[in-house]
């Protein structure tokens, strides 16, 4: 049975402004490795790079479907959150909560050394974000947002007015709050230098989809199209592709999430801002409005999600997305002529019912990490670089932390109700959160 693969639509902004040229390796027949890494994302890139680190006599194999950068991990909004996002935040009691936020500070302290040490080019800002409430019902959210921050005992500033306004150059929103912990950053550029700066005993292979994962007594065969691998270990990195060899496939639910970015902004343009600094604000409502000012002065705009049974969408459906997007910039910056939308993508990600995330073994030697909510690049770091570990028998305070926070994703209804359901929860939360877009 043929398995569907990653495609790239060739439409997401973060990867068409890179400046990359690096060819793809090819690898052909039998082939002998230690471990086996199927996918090169977030969860990927740490894994490879941990378990490489400690064990630099092993052979490690880490096979990417696409190019590196065109995947989910370099189509995100490109914010490193420190804090339990979203339902983490809201759910579960203080010690899971600082154990998640400790985990997150981890990862962004990784991906910051690396960053440096090897002078990754990805736009690494240490901005913090604004949260952001457009009206009544954003603020309620707001409100709820401060409490559990105040809870958590975690600074934060509540700004609206003029300042509120001065920073992001619009009065379409009413209040904000700014904590200053979280990182911004050109996703596919990150991802793009994790790649390059590898250990030097991974062997990264782009342009090759695995297309089947068997186990033979105590070896994995993993197998392509030119090549097929034989290993001990395997550690799938594919978060929702995961469902093509087999695995969670009744916990995951597919989801896109679309964004857009501008043109640049002309210099008189840039002088709303008046900081003329780049920012990133996330929505107070969940339904809400991702934006960033970049610091090539264009604006990026995130929302709308679609239930994508078979992972990828209809392009020319995109028109009324892209449509909303320059709607919503409008109503935002109307001072803006003649404004334009240069891309317009969708990102592919996994949700279950009850907000888990996965992280663990899928049958012996066989590990993955993934379904994390549309939140993937911290807490994608991280659980690779625990992946190595737990793949290697390894103990530390870091991987006991995760394992105790880690569920079960809850199990879907069958179908058609699975996708009943879903359409009609979408829905219902656009329709909540209209006011809020």
């Amino acid at each position: 049975m043929s398995i569907i693969l990653p495609r790239d639509d060739g439409r997401c902004g973060w990867f068409k402004l890179l400046n990359t040229a690096r060819p793809s390796r090819q690898i052909h027949g039998k082939q002998k490795a230690d471990m086996v890494i199927v996918g090169s994302g977030f969860v990927g890139l740490a894994a490879a790079r941990a378990y490489a680190e400690l064990r630099p006599d092993h052979r490690v194999i880490l096979l990417e479907a696409l190019k590196v950068g065109q995947g989910a991990s370099g189509r995100n909004s490109g914010f490193l959150i420190d804090l339990p996002h979203k339902r983490d935040l809201e759910f579960g009691s203080l010690d899971r909560k600082q154990k998640i936020y400790r985990l997150n500070l981890e990862a962004i302290a990784d991906l910051k050394k690396s960053v440096h040490q090897h002078g990754i080019n990805c736009g690494w800002e240490e901005a913090g974000k604004y949260q952001v409430a457009v009206g009544d019902r954003g603020i309620g959210f707001l409100r709820n947002y401060a409490t559990l921050l105040d809870n958590f005992d975690y600074p934060y500033q509540l700004i609206e007015g003029d300042p509120l306004s001065e920073a992001l150059g619009t009065r379409y929103y009413s209040q904000a709050i700014y904590t200053d912990k979280c990182v911004l950053v050109q996703p596919a550029a990150l991802v793009n230098g994790l790649a390059d700066t590898l250990p030097a005993n991974v062997e990264l292979y782009e342009e090759h989809p695995v297309l089947d994962i068997k186990k033979q007594a105590a070896q994995f065969s993993v197998r392509t199209q030119d090549a097929v691998f034989s290993t001990p270990k395997v550690i799938l990195a594919t978060n929702i592709f995961a469902k093509e060899f087999g695995y969670l496939r009744s916990r995951m639910i597919p989801t896109m999430t679309y964004a857009s970015m501008t043109r640049p902004l002309t210099a008189e343009e840039m002088m709303v801002f008046r900081h003329e600094k780049s920012w990133g604000a996330t929505p107070a409502d969940h339904g809400g409005t991702t934006l960033r000012l970049t610091q090539d002065r264009r604006l990026v705009i995130r929302n709308r999600y679609q239930f994508v049974p078979r992972y990828h969408d209809n392009l020319d459906a995109r028109r009324a997305v892209r449509q909303g997007h320059l709607d919503g910039l409008q109503a935002r910056y109307p001072q803006f002529d003649n404004l334009t939308l240069e891309y317009t993508w969708g990102g592919a990600c996994a949700l279950s019912r009850n907000y888990q995330a996965f992280f663990g073994e899928l049958a012996p030697n066989l590990l993955f990490s993934g379904i994390h909510q549309s939140v993937g690049a911290t807490r994608g770091s991280i659980t690779g670089k625990l992946l190595a570990q737990l793949a290697l028998g390894q103990d530390s305070e870091s991987l006991a932390h995760m394992l105790e926070i880690s569920q079960t994703p809850a199990v879907n209804p069958p179908e058609p109700f699975l996708s009943m359901g879903v359409k009609t929860r979408m829905a219902y939360a656009r329709y909540e959160s209209a006011s809020e877009l």
